[in-house]
């Protein structure tokens, strides 16, 4: 093909085998779409394209993607709102019979049984790392290898800090689970592949990192969960043998420490903390080294 049809926060370019989404940047884009900027989603991980009538004199052209094709929305859960829908392009009512022949185009190039078959690997791109973003507890981040969930004094539970920052090799985990902060009790935790149990509040898990007001967008915090995600599904029994190393009984990274110290030593000047917590809070950073 390798038309280009334009719609509302984003065109769609037509290729033979592909078609390639670019997002506008804008105030009134949705903040995910600009995250992605563009994506490209063979047609092979698409299942369905539909076209219905929209809100206020507008179509939406729609691509149904394969389960298991896209670790966005594998991520997602179903939880995205629909104006934040990658696959969706809503167009004026005027450009309904365009839309309607590169529906007809897209469908055609479907491979046959798509439907009925869940994709057998991701086939949609995601960000690349290094990713990060500010939970209510925590800094987290991610270096393509590393998740890593760095505490806030103010906001992490004791049982986190009792635990200390946390670092989760990708090799280690086996899901992540992605819960909207535009809903009450939105986080996001990684699920370690050992037999241990999980306490059930993600906010007692040191595995988890929680999300507030303003805190773990979904602009941020759902990529950086669909490309913990991708490591995570690409990371075979194998490789998980050999990256697995006995865990270091009470060490901590000496880094890690002296930022804890450092952001303990902010909150002193800023006389959030008295002289006894600080001095008492950093002896057992100190004995953690």
């Amino acid at each position: 093909m390798g038309d280009v049809l334009a719609g509302i926060h984003a065109s769609w370019e037509f290729e033979p085998d592909a078609v390639l989404i670019r997002f506008e940047r804008g105030i009134r884009t949705p903040k995910l779409f600009q995250a992605l900027r563009e994506r490209r989603v063979p047609v092979e991980a698409l299942r369905a394209v539909t076209l219905s009538p929209g809100r206020r004199g507008t179509v939406v052209l729609h691509a149904v993607p394969r389960p298991g094709a896209d670790p966005l929305m594998e991520a997602a859960a179903g939880q995205l709102k629909e104006g934040c829908d990658p696959y969706r392009l809503v167009l004026p009512a005027e450009r309904g019979t365009l839309a309607e022949y590169y529906a007809d185009e897209l469908r055609a190039r479907l491979p046959a049984g798509a439907a009925d078959e869940p994709a057998d690997r991701f086939l949609v791109p995601v960000p690349e790392a290094p990713l990060h973003f500010k939970a209510y507890d925590a800094k987290a981040s991610f270096d393509g290898e590393r998740i890593a969930f760095r505490w806030f004094w103010t906001g992490a539970s004791t049982a986190k800090w009792k635990a200390g920052d946390q670092s989760f090799r990708t090799a280690e985990l086996s899901d992540v689970q992605w819960r909207s902060p535009d809903v009450l009790d939105g986080y996001l935790r990684l699920v370690r592949r050992d037999a241990a149990p999980q306490p059930a509040q993600a906010d007692q898990d040191p595995a988890a990192v929680v999300f507030g007001l303003g805190y773990g967008p979904v602009h941020e915090s759902l990529p950086f969960a669909a490309a913990v995600l991708q490591a995570v599904r690409g990371a075979g029994p194998a490789v998980r043998e050999l990256v697995r190393e006995p865990a270091e009984a009470g060490r901590r990274d000496p880094a890690g420490v002296a930022d804890r110290i450092r952001h303990l030593g902010e909150l002193h000047r800023a006389g959030l903390v008295t002289d006894e917590e600080f001095a008492a809070k950093k002896a057992d950073l100190l004995a953690e080294l």
